[in-house]
């Protein structure tokens, strides 16, 4: 039982650690990008979000694409790019294809077209406003990205695994120090129990040889008691063959008589 915990237990951070990380890089990229005068770049790459169907079917509204910061100069026509621009009197980011290229004096200028566009961009694009090449993209992921970077987004799944795994790791660590105290306890009632088990030995040890002793003492007073008796009984002998002696010299000299 203690072993499935556990690894319910990692399963768990390894998916809540995996979904924080993710989604707060996607925010992060995806608010820094709201701006179109700068633009973040993770190892040289972003994602940004389709917003129309102006290059429909090479991508979609909805769609997420990614962007690589590219060399101007070894762009050709024909490539995909996001560059600054100007739409609806708004600065922002487009992505369009390059359909011609113009060089005059070594200074390069790009006209863009949608790939579902009848005519061109209106303005021309230089070298200082691109920004990448296009690379790659993931249908429908432009719309995850479009919650992830709302606030609803931010908080269903940012603040709210974040706060679930903050409690989990919060209740991880009072049952851990419930264990350390039980474990502490039954350490200190081991500890207490052995030396309880330690002190009735040396009593037990103390009365034997006060026992010992007492038998010891016992069998020298029996010995002492016997010596005596002994001695006493050899005294009176003595006194009984000496009065006979006596006696018998008294008869002697009487009958001499």
């Amino acid at each position: 039982m203690e072993t499935v915990k556990k690894v319910i237990g990692v399963i768990l951070s390894v998916l809540l650690w995996g979904i924080i990380l993710l989604t707060a890089l996607f925010t992060f990229t995806t608010l820094a990008t709201r701006d179109s005068n700068s633009v973040a770049r993770l190892a040289g790459y972003t994602p940004l979000m389709v917003q129309t169907e102006s290059m429909s079917p090479t991508f979609n509204a909805g769609d997420l694409i990614i962007i690589k910061a590219y060399d101007p100069a070894k762009l050709q026509e024909g490539d995909i790019i996001t560059f600054h621009t100007i739409i609806n009197n708004e600065y922002a980011l487009n992505t369009h294809r390059i359909e011609h290229i113009e060089e005059n004096g070594g200074v390069r200028s790009y006209t863009t077209k949608g790939d579902n566009n009848a005519i061109p961009d209106t303005h021309i694009i230089a070298d200082g406003d691109i920004v990448g090449k296009y690379v790659a993209r993931a249908a429908g992921l432009g719309k995850v990205m479009a919650f992830l970077s709302s606030s609803t987004g931010f908080l269903v799944v940012i603040v709210l695994p974040m706060l679930l795994f903050f409690i989990y790791q919060i209740y991880h660590l009072v049952v851990v120090g419930i264990n350390l105290k039980k474990a502490i306890a039954v350490e200190e009632a081991q500890s207490k129990a052995e030396q309880e088990d330690a002190a009735a030995a040396k009593l037990a040890e103390a009365e034997a040889a006060l026992a010992e002793a007492k038998r010891l003492k016992e069998e020298a007073e029996a010995k002492l008691a016997q010596a005596q008796s002994a001695g006493q009984t050899g005294a009176e002998a003595a006194g009984q063959t000496a009065q006979a002696q006596a006696e018998a010299v008294s008869q002697k000299s009487n009958a001499e008589e």
